[in-house]
């Protein structure tokens, strides 16, 4: 199969955005797909990818060596990806490649087929228990010299597609010098291999971002929040104004905020996120300053084919899912509007809430969004933008939907109260400069 060009992405010129070659802007809208390689046949991935694309996501974040069971455990095909060391130990750096068909002869025709439908795949290496176990199945196989070669092998590899980037990390708190030297050496070898073609950046932990332990680092793109499952209300701004301020300047975005049908910090007793808790997140994190969000599904990123109360759902059941359909409409609210110059702008909001009500507004050179999360009444404060008078509208982030209020001077506050308020009656402020 003929493997489709994408244009490569790079950081924007202010180093908050990410552009394609030609200079275009590329809102993130990726989903999460943790096992796609290694849980997956053919045509389930296909399946899968092909109704990503036409939701209008255009990334999928993957794991090479996989969180679940995946050094052991085969993939599809009954292949693995490593092969063991003279002391019997399985060794990123002797990668499984016997036959005519192996394990990465898959990860070959999955990368390539989400090419040829416009994705781009955010590729990790290897899950973090492969060098920090802590709460995961491990094996604990990286040292910093294998994870070089490892690094080196993978550039080689994939160096050529210009749909991948790459995604260090994998859930794990950096601790001892090992931790740092394997995740440190992984990116020496794929800037040996890739140079500068292709982005890098951290998937940390839970409640925090790859600014913590990696901002500094020259190899580090963009920055990686995983504001996480833990608590019901939602609060990823923070993470993302505090990466928005940091120095120097990177862009960053929302790589893993709560799941949709996530139990509630992981127990099934405290109920599941829902479609309200997704658009939550991803509106906050955008609007606070994020370069796009990512959406994920506890069932999806799993590959769950046997559901009970943890996993609700299988899934394929699960790719439709409101939530899902629902993040297109932030994309398409994003790019209808020039936003190379977009900044995250708390003082458009005059009186703001607190916690579940929480707002935030974003403005460009002649808009401005305002998000109301459950609906409430605001007042917003005008002449922000340029001109003596604003056009305003409701967004509806259900459907993407425009409904026009009016015309108001562009001086002072003015008061606005969204069509309907209450538990999943989120509403933007659509803000136009009209002359």
């Amino acid at each position: 199969m003929a493997t489709k060009r994408l244009q490569r992405l790079s950081v924007s010129e202010n180093r908050r955005f990410l552009v394609q070659e030609d200079g275009t802007p590329f809102f993130w809208l990726a989903d999460t797909a943790w096992e796609l390689f290694h849980k997956l046949n053919r045509e389930e991935a296909d399946e899968y990818l092909r109704n990503r694309a036409g939701l209008h996501f255009n990334v999928v974040q993957a794991v090479a060596l996989a969180e679940l069971d995946g050094i052991e455990g085969a993939n599809a095909y009954g292949r693995k990806p490593l092969k063991r060391n003279a002391r019997g130990q399985y060794d990123p750096s002797l990668p499984d490649l016997d036959g005519d068909d192996h394990y990465w002869t898959h990860v070959d025709y999955i990368v390539d087929r989400a090419a040829s439908y416009g994705l781009y795949v955010a590729l990790l290496p290897t899950w973090g228990d492969k060098y920090h176990r802590a709460f995961g199945k491990g094996p604990e196989i990286f040292d910093e010299a294998n994870a070089r070669a490892y690094g080196a092998w993978l550039g080689e590899r994939y160096g050529g597609r210009s749909n991948v980037l790459w995604v260090l990390g994998g859930d794990r708190s950096l601790i001892v010098r090992r931790h740092f030297e394997t995740n440190n050496g992984l990116a020496a070898g794929l800037r040996e291999s890739v140079g500068e073609s292709q982005l890098i950046t951290f998937h940390p932990c839970g409640n925090a971002s790859s600014s913590h332990h990696m901002h500094e680092e020259p190899w580090l793109d963009f920055n990686m929040i995983q504001s996480g499952h833990h608590e019901r209300i939602r609060e990823n701004y923070k993470h993302v104004k505090a990466d928005y301020d940091r120095v120097p300047v990177k862009p960053t975005v929302d790589g893993e905020p709560a799941y949709e049908d996530h139990p509630v910090n992981f127990k099934a007793e405290n109920g599941y996120f829902d479609q309200a808790d997704v658009r939550i997140g991803a509106y906050y994190g955008v609007f606070a300053g994020g370069f796009g969000t990512t959406y994920g599904h506890h069932s999806i990123w799993s590959m769950t084919t046997e559901p009970g109360s943890y996993f609700i759902m299988t899934w394929q059941e699960a790719l439709n899912r409101p939530g899902a359909a629902q993040m297109r409409h932030l994309r398409a609210l994003i790019e209808a509007h020039a936003y190379l110059d977009r900044v995250p702008d708390q003082s458009l909001i005059a009186d703001n809430y607190e916690g579940a009500n929480y707002m935030v507004a974003t403005r460009g050179g002649d808009y401005a969004f305002l998000y109301s999360p459950n609906g409430i009444p605001f007042r917003a404060s005008l002449g922000k933008l340029p001109g003596n008078r604003v056009k305003a509208s409701w967004f509806d982030p259900r459907t993407g939907a425009y409904d026009a209020i009016g015309e108001f001077a562009n001086e002072g506050e003015a008061a606005f109260a969204p069509p309907t308020s209450g538990r999943g009656e989120d509403w933007v402020l659509v803000l136009t400069a009209t002359d």
